[in-house]
């Protein structure tokens, strides 16, 4: 899987929201590898898209079709300054990877100097998160060559994800993740909304 990530500043909320919602009808049907997307928005105006495809060759022949670029044209005319994008091939599912039946969704970026052990980490047997962690419905982890990561996460709603950071993890699983975190940024999408193909 390949996965990018997108995010900027806008004030302009509807408007986006409008120009990306064309996106599947008008553009996806004739997007070869594309599987789907998370947005949202942070309650400080912080758009965060995580865009799916197959694989890195078909996202960007997507990227090079002309109607997309007039479409990408029109969405990044919204935005109040400045937009990252991040591209990532190296991609792990914790569960089924998320679900568009998410009524959540916190998206962390970190970065780590050992890729592995965050790799490892994400593909354990979920079997004692599934236990612990019953409101997390998948995850997606995409890492950068320099170690950067995205990590997506899907819950089945903000108050029990709430609740469920209150649980303490044990002891190795509550090291890993202060490894993973350490100077993390995390964006809370209150109202996120997905696209699939």
């Amino acid at each position: 899987m390949f996965i990018q990530i997108i995010q900027g500043r806008c004030t302009r909320q509807p408007e986006l929201r409008t120009v990306l919602d064309r996106w599947p009808q008008e553009l996806g049907p004739t997007a070869e590898g594309w599987l789907g997307g998370t947005y949202g928005f942070t309650d400080d105006d912080m758009f965060v898209a995580v865009v799916r495809f197959t694989d890195r060759e078909l996202a960007m022949r997507n990227s090079e079709r002309p109607e997309q670029s007039r479409w990408a044209e029109e969405m990044m005319a919204l935005f109040d300054g400045p937009v990252e994008f991040h591209d990532c091939d190296d991609v792990s599912l914790l569960l089924d990877g998320g679900s568009d039946d998410a009524g959540f969704v916190q998206v962390i970026r970190g970065k780590v100097d050992d890729p592995e052990r965050l790799r490892a980490m994400m593909t354990s047997d979920p079997t004692e998160l599934k236990r612990m962690r019953p409101e997390i419905l998948g995850a997606t982890l995409a890492i950068e060559p320099d170690g950067t990561f995205t990590e997506t996460v899907a819950f089945t709603d903000e108050a029990s994800a709430r609740e469920g950071e209150s649980v303490e993890p044990p002891p190795d699983v509550r090291t890993e993740l202060e490894y993973a975190m350490h100077g993390a940024t995390f964006y809370d999408l209150h109202h996120p909304w997905f696209s699939s193909h």
